[in-house]
């Protein structure tokens, strides 16, 4: 009898213990979740954004029609016409410079309409020599169901 009476107490035991170590990590796992608190447009135009940016890095970002025809699809109709009547030139219309950056972050977001936001894209330049970043301004426009570039200027969101 003496034993069951220790068995079941070590069987509480290591149940009470298993309890305690289990309820700081359902309670963690319910804490770290993070609401989304960007619109819908934000995220959809954003992940636009990021895939174009991530597809022109990866690529030669030199102007050209060969460059302006792969990236079509991520363009409106009218960026596209816009960009293929410019005289050539090294600027990078979507970096705004002829000094190409290493590496880019996509940043904060404005909505304007159910159809139209306004997405911060952070460039960055670094090496031994120089740590620098600067910003442009990417103006995206929904048509049909896909999230199109429709412009690109310098400045600040």
């Amino acid at each position: 009898m003496r034993l069951a009476v220790g068995t079941w107490r070590m069987t509480v035991a290591l149940r009470i213990g298993a309890f305690f170590c289990l309820l700081p990590t359902a309670y963690c796992q319910l804490s770290c979740s993070i609401p989304n608190l960007e619109s819908q447009q934000c995220s959809e135009a954003r992940d636009a954004v990021k895939e174009f940016y991530s597809f022109h890095f990866g690529n030669d970002m030199r102007p050209s029609i060969v460059n302006l025809e792969q990236s079509k699809r991520f363009l409106t109709p009218e960026l596209i016409g816009e960009l293929s009547t410019k005289p050539e030139t090294t600027n990078d219309y979507f970096t705004a410079t002829d000094n190409y950056p290493k590496a880019f972050r996509v940043g904060a977001c404005r909505a304007s309409s159910a159809s139209e936001v306004t997405i911060q894209v952070v460039l960055f330049w670094k090496d031994d020599t120089r740590s620098e970043q600067k910003e442009v301004i990417v103006n995206t426009i929904k048509q049909g169901d896909k999230w199109l570039i429709n412009k690109v200027e310098s400045g600040l969101i």
